[in-house]
């Protein structure tokens, strides 16, 4: 092993890393939206955010610890995150015959023009987020030589 190699971090330490940080820019991005613009997430923001919010600590607690145990906890919140995602996304598309319920013109909404965050708007983000968490989970198992 070279001291190069010595000095570059495993493939997976690489990925847990990059979860982390769409993970930490997500909720992030989310409290701002909620407490700093005075935006109120509707009931599927919500329950997105019960799955995003606890892949910070748990993804940065593996990295800290380097235990690679963070597959094992960050799994099942990103892939209920994903299906929640979808799902919002598919109301917010139309693709899903039911139309957008928890999004009113009274309350809390993620439809309006307000809702959209670099040209996206925010159903799609988090699709997105938990997509490139859990290809950051799934995909580098193992080492290259």
């Amino acid at each position: 092993m070279t001291k190069a190699d010595a000095d570059t971090p495993p493939r997976d330490d690489l990925a847990v890393t990059t979860a982390f940080v769409i993970a930490l820019a997500a909720t992030l991005g989310a409290l701002f939206i909620g407490e700093v613009l005075g935006q109120m997430p509707c009931t599927l923001c919500w329950y997105q955010r019960i799955a995003m919010f606890p892949l910070v600590p748990i993804l940065g607690l593996s990295i800290w610890r380097g235990d690679r145990l963070a597959r094992v906890y960050a799994l099942p919140f990103g892939i209920a995150g994903l299906a929640l995602a979808a799902w919002h996304s598919g109301l917010y598309a139309g693709l899903l015959p039911a139309p957008v319920v928890p999004c009113t013109e009274n309350g809390p909404s993620c439809s309006g023009p307000a809702q959209v965050i670099l040209g996206l708007p925010i159903p799609y983000l988090s699709l997105a987020a938990f997509a490139a968490i859990l290809a950051c989970l799934i995909l580098p198992r193992g080492t290259r030589a």
